[in-house]
């Protein structure tokens, strides 16, 4: 996978832990990869995801308590590709949203990178 393929993307990122945002964007932006966001809470995600302007989308399933459940509806009704991020495993994903992509937490930037390029990247994004 070549850093340039990923400099096509703008991707949303939704995270609420600043640090960890921080650097998904130092990681992401040092490809060139444009990020909208990070959004730290379900309503600022959903009015992201509503004014538009990305490619995809790395979801956090639990921003300070709050499921992202609605942000994901919203992006698959909108058929923007997403990986989620989560420290709980499988079982801590959204119902309807279990066959989707998940990158583990904590993650290193070349696993960030590889999720990004199979998940995203092939899926046309």
């Amino acid at each position: 996978m070549s850093h340039s393929a990923l400099s096509s993307l703008t991707l949303l990122v939704v995270e609420d832990e600043p640090l960890v945002a921080m650097s998904i964007e130092d990681t992401l932006e040092e490809m060139g990869v444009r990020i909208v966001g990070p959004a730290g809470s379900v309503s600022k995600a959903l009015g992201l995801v509503e004014s538009g302007g990305f490619d995809a989308a790395l979801l956090d399933v639990n921003l300070r308590g709050e499921r992202v459940d609605a942000v994901a509806d919203r992006l698959a009704a909108g058929g923007i590709p997403f990986v989620f991020t989560t420290g709980h495993g499988a079982d801590g994903l959204p119902e309807n949203h279990r066959g989707r992509p998940v990158l583990p937490k904590p993650f290193t930037d070349s696993d960030l990178v590889r999720a990004l390029s199979r998940h995203i990247l092939s899926a046309g994004a």
